[in-house]
């Protein structure tokens, strides 16, 4: 997503199967020409698994955050 695009419910709406996938394989190749790009695919995916879960669970590790010690 190159245009940051709002997040909204119509366009949580159109997403299906395919678009997820090509949504989730963009984020596991990480290849953005600025990292705000990735982020705001990340933000989309995680509004995807509030609102549409039936389609994000085979892609749920790429929005699970596991605690981490800095020290």
């Amino acid at each position: 997503m190159l245009d940051a695009e709002k997040i909204t419910p119509e366009r949580l709406a159109k997403f299906d199967d395919d678009s997820i996938a090509k949504l989730a394989q963009r984020l596991e190749d990480d290849d953005y020409p600025t990292p705000f790009a990735g982020l705001d695919d990340w933000h989309l995916l995680r509004a995807l698994a509030i609102h549409r879960p039936d389609l994000t669970g085979p892609y749920y590790h790429l929005i699970d955050q596991e605690p981490f010690d800095e020290d």
